[in-house]
């Protein structure tokens, strides 16, 4: 086992199992962002304005996978998500999501 793993650092995450099991993408960049390109069938909420999604979010009762351009605001808003009992996960990068998935 390597440090990173002994440290809880490196990714065990199945995010294809949990994409299979219904997970909603939800790219946290801004409609700028999103609009010059995204993942297929992601759901563009931006990062400042997940904290006011949170319910309706919760009330579709799936996990969540958050992408951005380079895994910071995903993270951030993974932990909002968690912190209101939402099942989420950091997939960092939209564009390396396919890989992911795969």
């Amino acid at each position: 086992m390597g440090l990173l793993e002994l440290l809880g650092l490196k990714s065990k995450v199945d995010y294809k199992e949990i994409y299979t099991n219904g997970a909603l993408i939800i790219d946290v960049r801004t409609a700028g962002e999103y609009k010059q390109g995204h993942y297929k069938g992601s759901q563009n909420i931006p990062l400042d304005q997940i904290s006011k999604k949170v319910n309706d979010i919760k009330k579709k009762n799936k996990a969540v996978i958050a992408v951005c351009r380079s895994g910071a605001r995903s993270g951030q808003a993974t932990a909002i998500l968690k912190q209101n009992g939402i099942d989420a996960y950091n997939g960092g990068p939209w564009t390396s999501l396919n890989s992911k998935l795969s």
